[in-house]
């Protein structure tokens, strides 16, 4: 009798929900405690832990589940899969976020920033700063900051999975 493998899509939905809802639960905690406005280099490191621990942790399970082999293929395609997953469910919640649960976020971010700029930059004409301001704004549309989220999203997931795998991989040379 021949043993089944594993479905990479059941590990690679599982465990990309799971990042998907880790990493909601981290902006949810900066937005109670009013830390979204100052992107925290605590929630950052906090998010790229859980990306490493939850991505490693799923492409292990699945070796696991594939009588202890894995090739690196398969690790990667684990890992962009996951990611790309969580990604997604980062960007739907950040819809909803900036659309319906702090409809000025944006406006508040554009404001931080030009606070910031005013004080690292006080030689700045106005007219500098607002052709700044004014390219800030275009960048921050919900398409293009969706894009890339889910961009990044994916080259993190193609790093650490390359790492992972490269670390990880037992080929079967018997198959």
């Amino acid at each position: 009798m021949e043993e089944q493998k594993p479905k990479a899509s059941k590990f690679i939905i599982n465990y990309g929900v799971i990042l998907g809802i880790v990493s909601i639960l981290i902006s949810v905690v900066m937005y109670v405690t009013n830390l979204y406005i100052e992107k925290s280099w605590i929630a950052g490191t906090l998010s790229f832990i859980a990306m490493v621990a939850i991505l490693i942790y799923g492409i292990n399970e699945f070796k696991k589940n594939n009588a202890g082999f894995l090739s690196l293929g398969q690790a990667i395609k684990l890992g962009i899969g996951m990611a790309l997953v969580a990604g997604i469910i980062g960007v739907v919640y950040n819809l909803i976020f900036v659309n319906f649960i702090e409809p000025d976020f944006m406006e508040q971010m554009m404001q931080m920033q030009f606070d910031k700029m005013v004080e690292d930059n006080p030689n700045m004409t106005q007219e500098q700063l607002e052709m700044s301001m004014e390219m800030g704004r275009k960048f921050s549309s919900p398409w293009i900051t969706s894009a890339i989220s889910i961009v990044g999203s994916l080259f993190l997931g193609l790093i650490i999975s390359l790492i992972g795998g490269l670390i990880m991989k037992k080929e079967n040379n018997h198959a």
